[in-house]
C-alpha cells in the first residue's frame, strides 16, 4: 500500500506572519497543483488561522513534499515532515483538539470535515486518505464524548476575550466592538456575553447577521460602512473576519485615535489577518494577534492536562485499530484480483463443460444451474484458505509474501507499493 506523508506548518514552530507567507493561492488551486504531480495519487490540504497542512499519498511522499516546500519557498525551520504513522497519529490528535493552540477547541473538527470534503469534491481523495480522515473525524467525536477535553469555553475567540481581560484587568464597564459575525466572531461575542460589559458593538458586512448576533447579546448592530464612527468609542476592538484584505489600516487608525483621549486595545484573530501590523506602532494603540494568545494557550493546557491524557489513551487505541484496517486493505487488492481471475476461469470452464454436454445431450436450465453452483463452490473452497493467509500476512507486515503471491498468479500492479 502506498502510504501517507505530510508536511505541517503550525503555531508550534511558526508565527502568524510566517504561516501567511507560506500560503500561496486558494485551497482549490493548491489541490490542483498537487494532484497534477505524477507521483501524487491522493492529496488533501488543511488551512486554518494557525496551521497549514499538506497530506499526500505517494510512493515518494517525502521527496514530493520537500520539493513542494522548496517551490513554495518555505523555510524547513518551520516545517514538520511526517511519515505514514506519524501523519495518522497527528490527524487523530488534531481532530481531538490536542494539536490546537487552545487545547480542546471544537472548531478544528468542523474545519477538518469541511476541508476534507473540498478535497473529495476536487477528486483528490482515494481509499487511503478517505480511511484516515473518516477515522480522525470519528475519533474527534469520541474524545469529546468520553473526556472533558472541550469542557467550558475553549476557542480562539474565548482566548481573545481572556487576553483582553488579562491586559485590562477585567472588562466590567468597558465598551467592546466585534468585527465579524461569522463563526469566529460569534465565538468572541458569546465569550463576552457574561462579562458585565457596558456596550457590545457588532459590525459585519451583512447587516442582518450583525443584527441577529447583537440581538442575542443585547448589544448594538453597526453598519459595516459606519464602524469607524464607533471604534473611537470602544476600549477593545476584536476583529474576526475572513476578509482577504486589511479591515483596519494604519492610515484609518491614525485618523481615529485622534478622536480618543485614552488607549485602545486591538485584537486581530482574522484569517488572514485583518489589521495592518504597523497599526501597533501608533501611540495609544495596543495591537495583539494570534501569536499573543500563546500565554492563554499554556494556561489552558494546564487546566486540561488530565483530560488530554485520557484523550491520548483513546487516540493510541484508535490508531492501533486504524493500522490494522490499513493492513487488511493491503491484502484486499490482491484477494480481489485473485477472486476475479479465478471467477473468469470458472466461467470459461463452466461454459466449455456446458457446450460439450450440449453436443451430446439435451440439457436444460437445471443442469446448467447445477454446473454453475458446483464450479462456484469449488472456487470459494479453494480460495477460502488463501484469503485467510493473505490477510494474516498483511497484518504481520509480510510484504514479501504478498509480492510473491502477486507474481505467482500474475497479479502484478494489484498491490501498490
Amino acid at each position: 500500500m502506498t502510504e501517507i506523508s505530510s508536511m505541517l506548518i503550525t503555531h508550534t514552530k511558526a508565527t502568524i506572519t510566517e504561516m501567511e507567507s507560506a500560503w500561496h493561492g486558494g485551497i482549490d488551486q493548491l489541490l490542483v497543483h498537487l494532484k497534477s504531480h505524477e507521483l501524487v495519487e491522493e492529496c488533501a490540504v488543511l488551512k486554518t488561522c494557525n496551521r497549514v497542512e499538506v497530506y499526500v499519498v505517494s510512493p515518494k511522499g517525502s521527496k514530493v513534499l520537500f520539493d513542494f516546500a522548496k517551490h513554495m519557498k518555505v523555510s524547513s525551520r518551520i516545517i514538520d515532515f511526517l511519515d505514514h504513522e506519524e501523519s495518522l497519529r497527528h490527524l487523530l490528535r488534531l481532530t481531538s483538539g490536542l494539536e490546537s493552540m487552545i487545547v480542546g477547541e471544537d472548531q478544528i473538527l468542523g474545519q477538518v470535515k469541511e476541508l476534507f470534503q473540498m478535497a473529495k469534491k476536487a477528486g483528490a481523495v482515494g481509499k487511503v486518505l478517505d480511511t484516515a480522515f473518516n477515522k480522525s473525524i470519528q475519533v474527534g467525536k469520541r474524545t469529546r464524548n468520553e473526556t472533558g477535553i472541550n469542557k467550558g469555553s475553549v476557542s480562539i475567540g474565548s482566548a481573545a476575550v481572556e487576553l483582553a481581560e488579562k491586559e485590562l484587568g477585567g472588562l466590567e464597564g468597558k465598551t467592546v466592538m466585534v468585527i465579524g459575525a461569522g463563526e469566529m466572531g460569534t465565538l468572541v461575542a458569546k465569550a463576552l456575553a457574561n462579562k458585565d460589559i457596558k456596550v457590545i458593538y457588532v459590525a459585519n458586512r451583512t447587516f442582518d447577521k450583525a443584527e441577529a448576533l447583537a440581538c442575542e447579546l443585547k448589544g448594538e448592530a453597526v453598519l459595516y460602512e459606519k464602524m469607524e464612527e464607533y471604534i473611537p468609542k470602544s476600549d477593545v476592538v476584536i476583529s474576526a473576519t475572513k476578509a482577504p484584505h486589511f479591515v483596519l489600516t494604519k492610515e484609518i487608525m491614525s485618523g481615529l485615535i485622534e478622536k480618543r483621549n485614552k488607549d485602545i486595545m486591538l485584537i486581530d484573530i482574522g484569517n488572514p489577518r485583518n489589521i495592518e501590523s504597523s497599526v501597533g506602532d501608533l501611540s495609544g494603540v495596543s495591537l495583539h494577534n494570534i501569536d499573543s494568545l500563546r500565554s492563554i494557550s499554556d494556561a489552558n493546557l494546564d487546566k486540561r492536562r488530565s483530560e488530554a491524557k485520557k484523550a491520548e489513551i483513546i487516540i493510541e487505541e484508535e490508531l492501533a485499530l486504524l493500522k490494522r484496517q490499513y493492513k487488511r486493505q493491503m491484502a484486499d487488492s490482491i484477494i480481489s484480483a485473485l477472486y476475479s481471475k479465478v471467477e473468469k476461469i470458472r466461467e470459461q470452464e463452466r461454459e466449455t463443460a456446458i457446450n460439450k454436454l450440449k453436443s451430446r445431450h439435451t440439457i436444460g436450465e437445471i443442469e446448467c444451474e447445477v454446473l454453475d453452483d458446483m464450479t462456484n463452490s469449488f472456487a470459494k473452497q479453494i480460495l477460502a484458505e488463501p484469503t485467510k493467509i493473505l490477510r494474516n500476512a498483511a497484518e504481520h507486515d509480510d510484504e514479501k509474501f504478498l509480492d510473491t503471491v502477486a507474481v505467482l498468479f500474475k497479479l502484478n500492479g494489484q498491490r501498490k507499493r
